[in-house]
């Protein structure tokens, strides 16, 4: 399914503009084009070769019919844009950065898959999404990132509904701010496990299916874009757990991208500066503002209002970071094609590189 499906699209539709496929087992398709796999073609390079074979000469094919699978139904998608025709999943999309770049997408012309723990959240958000771009341009799926099963389960859920994968973005994440000298070693092991695990969880669920799009044309690429921070380009006081995951999610950008660029396969990271008006700063009950202001991040600070002005007299553009920030980097990144590997800040000149 997850070699048949994305290879399917790209066969059928070419490399610029991917078609959308949804699958459906025990349907019946008099109208469309039946195949069947050869018994050997057990791996996906013998799978995709065989599609070609039996797709040659056909013509404006609507449906195709896979002996003991299923049919698979071709359609486009109507949307405009930077991004029109692709397949994105975000995770950690139910609300805040996660949310806000799934509707950017979607309102450059992407089919968006919003992947979420909170997955009641996630739907509804979809279905806004819908509502907003046409139905047919988003879903809602359950997503634990710390949990292979449940990635798996959400990423062959994207391949039923629309055929494959363009662009990931790994985007869940979550900060527990604390000294290294109290800090509970749970705390610890919960900020790795969704910041850092679950960035490698997804790439690894998520890169067979993008690498067979490759397969079927070299010319075809697709995107894995990490939304990391600035804390992964440098330390975090009284924030270790927090820096040291995006530190580490660097240095799986970096080696994903050397492994996976043989498959089409891009590999970034964005770091963007502080999201203040986001749940993760602004959240009145558990947000960094007031975790910071009990911590003592910030001296002298007596309120979160003083938090949050200490944070922004840090950057030289004198604001926080927003969706739009990191949004232009995101389709920066996907739009240009000799790039691998990178850790692009958006930090309104608070981080440097050197």
């Amino acid at each position: 399914m997850n070699t048949i499906a994305p290879a399917l699209r790209v066969l059928l539709g070419g490399t610029v503009r991917p078609v959308r496929i949804a699958f459906q087992t025990d349907a019946v398709d008099k109208d469309a084009l039946a195949i069947s796999l050869p018994a050997d073609a057990d791996t996906p390079l013998a799978i995709v070769a065989a599609m070609k074979e039996a797709l040659q000469g056909s013509d404006d094919v609507k449906a195709v019919s896979v002996e003991g699978l299923g049919v698979f139904r071709v359609s486009t998608s109507a949307g405009q844009g930077r991004v029109a025709g692709k397949i994105a999943l975000v995770t950690g999309a139910a609300q805040g950065f996660g949310l806000e770049i799934a509707q950017s997408l979607a309102g450059e012309g992407a089919t968006v898959v919003l992947a979420d723990i909170n997955v009641n959240g996630a739907k509804a958000a979809a279905g806004e999404i819908c509502a907003a771009q046409g139905q047919g341009r988003a879903i809602g799926v359950a997503m634990n990132v710390t949990d292979a099963e449940s990635v798996a389960a959400a990423l062959d859920e994207t391949v039923r509904a629309f055929g494959g994968l363009d662009l990931l973005i790994s985007n869940a994440g979550v900060l527990k701010a604390q000294s290294v000298k109290t800090q509970p070693k749970k705390d610890f092991d919960f900020v790795t496990a969704v910041n850092y695990t679950g960035y490698f969880l997804c790439v690894q669920a998520a890169a067979p299916i993008l690498a067979a799009g490759h397969l079927a044309d070299a010319n075809y690429t697709s995107d894995i874009i990490q939304i990391n921070s600035k804390s992964g380009l440098v330390g975090s006081n009284r924030n270790g757990a927090y820096a040291g995951s995006k530190f580490g999610g660097i240095g799986l950008t970096q080696s994903f991208a050397l492994e996976l660029i043989e498959d089409g396969v891009k590999v970034n990271s964005i770091c963007p500066g502080n999201f203040f008006d986001g749940p993760l700063w602004s959240d009145p009950e558990n947000g960094l503002f007031v975790q910071y202001l009990r911590t003592g991040k910030i001296p002298g600070a007596k309120t979160l209002q003083d938090v949050r002005a200490g944070y922004e007299a840090k950057v030289p553009m004198k604001r926080g970071c927003m969706t739009a920030d990191v949004m232009k980097a995101v389709y920066y990144l996907i739009d240009q094609q000799y790039e691998t590997g990178q850790a692009l800040p958006v930090t309104g000149g608070q981080v440097m590189l050197s």
